[in-house]
């Protein structure tokens, strides 16, 4: 038989679960929901848990069925308004990445942070060894390409002369290489490390062979305008990734699998987030990248871009004192 004094004590929590389903059924179902703040939402949620609970508890007393019908009541009128999907719209996606994504980010950016020092690592390193072993960038890059560079050659010259065709591929392949980089974070994050890791080997190599060219100015300037975006893109899809990895390992009190998907629903935002700057930096690489427009302006370009992205990702979706 269920005491007076557990009554006394649950009932607080039915009756402000009732006040809140009351004032979301005001102006109905599929709309109530925008009337509660974020911290209401998280409050409707947790008593509803606790309701359930509560509800499986009377229903063990017989002589309670009155309130268990009054519980299973609330319970459904507080499920209509959590589980009604609201209708999309436009203006979601717009807030998606005026706030949601702005503000994973800052809340990962430590992952972030870690993916890039892994890839300027790979970089720095691969950058020395090539300097002190002519024979490795040979290696990495073939010799079809190093034959280019010792020309003094750029082999970005071929991307000039088929522009769109040349920005739809760059596309595809910076989505592939980002999707591929948060997608290995599954494997305890070292699929993820292994790839920020040989990219950064890469950049690294390539920017040693035309170091040793006296083709610098070419190279970065060619780089710098896509990359200032590109770049930041493919660190941010290896944060999603270490997340991932992150949540595979230390679960904490969490079941693995739980927390797994938690991580995992933070880091999609942050790869849906990076999709748009990724086919904006598709269409810099195709058609400005590898034009003949002056290094000065490219690298002016490239400060003015990283600079209206940087306060894009710093200030954007934070609420006003």
């Amino acid at each position: 038989m269920i005491s007076s004094r557990w009554l006394r004590k649950r009932q607080p929590y039915w009756s402000r679960l009732e006040s809140l389903v009351k004032r979301a059924d005001r102006v109905g179902v599929r709309s109530g929901i925008s009337t509660l703040s974020h911290q209401e939402l998280q409050e409707l949620g947790l008593l509803y848990r606790q309701t359930a609970s509560d509800l499986a508890t009377v229903r063990e007393d017989h002589a309670s069925r009155q309130l268990a019908t009054f519980l299973n009541r609330l319970l459904g009128r507080a499920h209509n308004l959590i589980y009604t999907g609201q209708r999309p719209s436009p203006m979601g996606i717009v807030r998606f990445y005026t706030h949601t994504f702005p503000q994973t980010f800052r809340a990962t950016s430590h992952l972030t942070l870690a993916a890039f020092v892994v890839f300027l690592f790979g970089a720095l390193l691969a950058f020395l060894v090539s300097l002190r072993d002519p024979a490795f960038p040979r290696y990495l890059l073939g010799p079809e390409m190093m034959a280019t560079i010792e020309r003094r050659q750029m082999w970005t010259e071929s991307v000039i002369a088929v522009k769109p065709l040349a920005a739809s591929g760059i596309m595809t392949n910076n989505l592939s290489v980002s999707f591929l980089t948060f997608a290995s974070g599954v494997l305890a994050g070292l699929g993820t490390l292994y790839l920020l890791f040989f990219n950064g080997v890469l950049m690294g190599v390539i920017g040693a062979a035309c170091w040793q060219a006296g083709l610098s100015l070419g190279l970065w300037s060619f780089v710098a305008p896509h990359g200032v975006l590109e770049l930041p893109a493919i660190f941010i899809a290896g944060g999603a990734g270490l997340l991932l990895g992150r949540g595979l390992l230390f679960p904490g009190l969490l079941p693995r699998r739980q927390s797994l998907a938690r991580a995992g629903a933070v880091a999609v935002r942050l790869v849906l987030g990076i999709i748009p700057v990724l086919v904006v930096a598709g269409v810099i690489e195709g058609f400005i990248s590898p034009s003949h427009i002056p290094a000065g302006l490219k690298f002016a370009l490239a400060a003015g871009i990283a600079a209206v992205f940087t306060v894009y990702l710093t200030q954007a979706g934070r609420r006003a004192a």
